[in-house]
Order: C-alpha cells, then structure tokens, then sequence
C-alpha cells in the first residue's frame, strides 16, 4: 500500500483519542440507536449510499456486537483478532474477512500499528459481482448465498491473500476512492468489487469458512469449484478420491448444501459454457460439444433441447440477431 494512504488511515480519529484520554469503551450511540449493539447502516452509511469504508477503532475492545449489513475487514497492516462463535479469527496483513449479515463478533484492543479497514455494505452492492461472475459460476451462487443470509449463526469467509497482488492493488484503490471523498462512484467500486470477487473466487484454496454444518459445507465448496475447474473431464469418482471419501456420503452432501446432485451441476456448468462458445466463437457445434466433455453428440443434442426446446444452431442463430443470450 502507498505510504501516503497508509499514513492517512493510521492518523489518530476523535473516538481513538477520546479512548486514549481515559474513556474505557466504545461509544455505542455512535454506532447504533438501540439498546441491543446492533450496528446500524444508517447511522453508518450516508442515504443512498451502498458501501462506506471506516478504519476500525483502536486501543479499545470491541464488545460482542453484530451488524444490519455485511461487513469486510481489511487489514492493511499489523494485524486484528476478532473472536467469532467463541473462535479466535486473526487476521493479518493482506487479508480479507467476509461477516455476512448478523454475524455476532467481538474484537480485541488493536495497537498503534494495526491497521485495519471496515468495509460497511449493503447486500446489492454485491449484485454488480454477481452478476460479473456470471450465472454459470455455482460457486459464487453459493458464497453470494452465504453472506446474504440474515441469521446469527457466526457465517464468515476468511481469505488469506496477502500474497495475490491483483486483490491487494483493487483494494487499494476502492480505499483510496472512499477515504479521499470520491466515494459517490458507486458503479466505479461496484465493478472494482466484482473485480475482487472474481479473483477471489480463483483463490478458494486460500479461504477458511464457518457456517452451520462447517465441514458439509467446505467439501461442497471444494466440489463446486472442481467442476468449474475441470469441467471438461470432472468425474464423482476421481472428486470422491481427492477428498477420501464413500461415493454415497459425498453424494449426499452434495444434494443437501447444493439442492443438486453431482450430475446436474456438472451438466448446468457445461451447458452454460457450451452456450458461451456459441454465441462468442465461430466453433463448429461438434467442436464445442467436445470442448465442453461431451463424447456423445447424439446426448448433448437432447439434453440440449430437452433445456431449451430448439437445436444447438438454432439457439445460437435466435441469440446471434438477439446479441444477447437467454438462458
């Protein structure tokens, strides 16, 4: 990070230094306007606004609280260590961590050098992402769900990337944009934000969740970014070697967190693909069958008009003089 924006969020705020004067905790009414210290995000973010940015209160201990809106700390330098569920959640340098919509946390005092962001965000703000992953990507249809949630169960996505650079230089510059007033760009940090998703999502092997049935929901992740990443040649059998376990057990955490079994997921993504090669590429129909791992053409071309009740061809002719794809 630029040391220039470092040194600006490292100045000391009015609440840090009424704390540093002898006050001995938080000032709830700065946060909520209730009696329970639900963070509220219109006392938080300014009216139509979806995002805001805060650096997070210093030298003081964050009492357990949760917040009306998803919440993402950033910690720009030292480190932060929030406590979640009765786990101790350190967040270092570099790193990111996702609470989805009434997460009940508490924080403990952070030092002059632990410099740490709050992301304050509204759901929809996530649309923009959503929408950039695209609607064949399941895994971000399954992170998107979890942070949407509105439940105290302790959800949380914890990415350490402190080594992707393109995430580091992103976050950057949508703080940089929100601290130094240019904040009313909301479409510009949208966008930035879908950025971020997106390189998150390639980066799942460097997260750590909780939520209900933690370890059920771990191999679900796991799965469905296999089939986004194999797609081509992805088996249950060879899934089921990776992750040592019983076919019918994995099968039946698949269908429990996903609504789907293994089959249809890996037919929904290749669909999805065949459907973009059609509609961006000259690829001969044969071609693109055998691109996205269908060895039998006569199945694709039922399947196929099973979903969309036309051909191959005449799809991509209807979304060619469209120029836009129905899916």
């Amino acid at each position: 990070m630029q040391q220039a924006l470092l040194d600006h969020l490292r100045k000391i705020t009015e609440e840090e230094q009424r704390i540093l004067d002898g006050a001995s905790e938080v000032d709830q009414g700065l946060y909520t306007s209730g009696k329970d210290f639900t963070v509220d995000s219109a006392k938080m973010l300014e009216e139509g606004k979806l995002i805001a940015v805060r650096t997070h209160t210093r030298f003081v201990h964050f009492p357990p609280h949760r917040h009306n809106f998803i919440e993402v700390l950033y910690v720009c330098e030292g480190s932060l260590t929030n406590i979640i569920g009765g786990k101790q959640v350190v967040i270092e340098a570099g790193e990111l961590l996702f609470l989805n919509q009434f997460t009940r946390h508490e924080i403990l005092p952070a030092g002059k050098n632990d410099i740490a962001i709050n992301f304050m965000i509204l759901p929809e703000f996530f649309d923009v992402a959503y929408t950039m992953a695209g609607s064949n990507n399941v895994l971000a249809d399954f992170l998107v769900n979890v942070l949407r949630q509105n439940e105290e169960k302790g959800e949380y996505l914890h990415f350490r990337v402190a080594e992707v650079l393109q995430i580091q230089n992103l976050l950057e510059n949508m703080i940089y944009s929100l601290v130094t007033g240019r904040g009313d760009q909301n479409r510009i940090n949208q966008t930035t934000m879908g950025l971020i998703f997106l390189y998150l999502l390639d980066s799942v092997q460097y997260a750590e969740m909780r939520v209900p049935n933690q370890y059920e929901n771990m191999i679900s992740m796991t799965t469905l970014d296999y089939i986004e990443q194999n797609y081509k040649t992805a088996t249950l059998t060879e899934l089921c070697v990776r992750l040592h376990l019983p076919m019918h057990v994995l099968s039946k955490m698949i269908k429990k967190n996903t609504g789907f079994n293994f089959k249809e997921l890996l037919q929904r993504k290749r669909m999805n693909k065949a459907i973009e090669l059609m509609c961006e590429t000259e690829l001969p129909i044969s071609d693109i069958i055998a691109a996205v791992g269908y060895e039998n053409g006569s199945y694709f071309h039922r399947v196929f008009r099973e979903k969309y009740h036309v051909t191959p061809r005449a799809f991509r002719e209807i979304n060619r003089k469209r120029e836009t794809v129905r899916l």
